[in-house]
Formats: C-alpha cells, sequence, structure tokens
C-alpha cells in the first residue's frame, strides 16, 4: 500500500509539470511576466532602501526618480497584460508602450544609481557607507539587478514567438496504456 501512494505522488508530481507546460504551451507570455514581476518584487521589497539613501544623499531627481520606477512598474504590467489579450491576437501598440516603459525604468535605475556615485565620489563633504549607511550600498546592489532583470524580461518578451515555438515542439500527450481490451473489443463490435 505506502508503494501505490509514493507511484502516485510521483506520477502526480509528473502530472503537475506536464499540465503546466501545457498552460505555458498557450500562454508562452507567461514566463516574461513573471520575470517583470519578480522584478517589481524586488524592487518593491527594497523600497526602504531606496528611500532611506533618497533621504540620506537628497540630489536633485531621486524621489522622482524612486516615484518614477514605482509608477512605470505597475503600468508596464497593465500594457503588458493589455498587449496580450485572451484570445485574440497581440496589441502591438499596448506592446510598444510596454518597452517604452521599461526602457523608462531602466534609465531611472541607471540615473539613480549615478547620483549615489555622484554623492559618493564628490569632493566636498562624500558620503561614506558604513555600518549606519550600509542601506546605501544595498540599494546600489538592487538598483543594478533590478536594472538586469527588466532587461531579461523585455528581452523575453521579444522572443514570445520563439518561445511559443519551442514550446510546442515538447510533447505533452499522455500515454494510454492498452492491454489487448480495445482489440477485443472492436473485434466483438466487427461481427
Amino acid at each position: 500500500m505506502p508503494e501505490m501512494k509514493k507511484g502516485r505522488k510521483n506520477g502526480g508530481l509528473k502530472e503537475f509539470f506536464r499540465k503546466q507546460i501545457v498552460t505555458l504551451k498557450r500562454k508562452p507570455q507567461t514566463i516574461p511576466l513573471l520575470v517583470l514581476a519578480i522584478g517589481f518584487l524586488v524592487y518593491s521589497l527594497n523600497l526602504t532602501d531606496v528611500s532611506d539613501t533618497t533621504a540620506k544623499i537628497q540630489l536633485a531627481g531621486m524621489g522622482l526618480s524612486g516615484f518614477c520606477t514605482m509608477l512605470f512598474s505597475l503600468l508596464s504590467f497593465v500594457c503588458f497584460l493589455n498587449a496580450y489579450p485572451h484570445r485574440k491576437k497581440t496589441n502591438i501598440p499596448m506592446l510598444v508602450l510596454m518597452f517604452l516603459m521599461l526602457a523608462i525604468l531602466i534609465v531611472c535605475d541607471t540615473f539613480y544609481m549615478g547620483q549615489i556615485s555622484k554623492a559618493l565620489n564628490r569632493p566636498d563633504h562624500p558620503i561614506v557607507v558604513d555600518v549606519n549607511t550600509q542601506y546605501i550600498a544595498d540599494a546600489m546592489r538592487m538598483l543594478n539587478v533590478h536594472r538586469i532583470i527588466i532587461a531579461v524580461g523585455a528581452v523575453l518578451t521579444l522572443l514570445v514567438p520563439v518561445l511559443r515555438k519551442l514550446l510546442r515542439k515538447i510533447n505533452t500527450s499522455l500515454t494510454i496504456e492498452d492491454n489487448g481490451q480495445m482489440e477485443a473489443l472492436v473485434l466483438s463490435e466487427d461481427n
């Protein structure tokens, strides 16, 4: 009896992954959407470091840059979801608008990192990163990771047609075991 549970569990896990691949075959745009969602979570969950850095450094445009990053992150999701409507063709204007917003996100992150570098390397009263201001280094690292995740998400969005073709090559059909009864059934119907 324990062997049956183990077999059912392994078969259940295999069936779960098969269903996930079938879902991805139908909607390959889910892959870049998940990557962009990870990027949003990385930024959102580290927003305290960004806010503390802005309050400590106080250079022009830092607050606006952080605000634009949050705003365009949310709006890019809306554009992404509208770019791929259910059972309809891809909405190209929404896709272009989404790419524009992703480019703005990368520019905002780069600008913010530049302001941090400017504050750390200025000749008069440079900001020193120590134990009390470790959040500045954390914000800098997070912004670099965020830029990379957004760029990967944009590339994956461009590659959705390629992903669709690659996923279609994966065999997800179920094999039905035949124990000889089907042939007997067909022969008995012929009589």
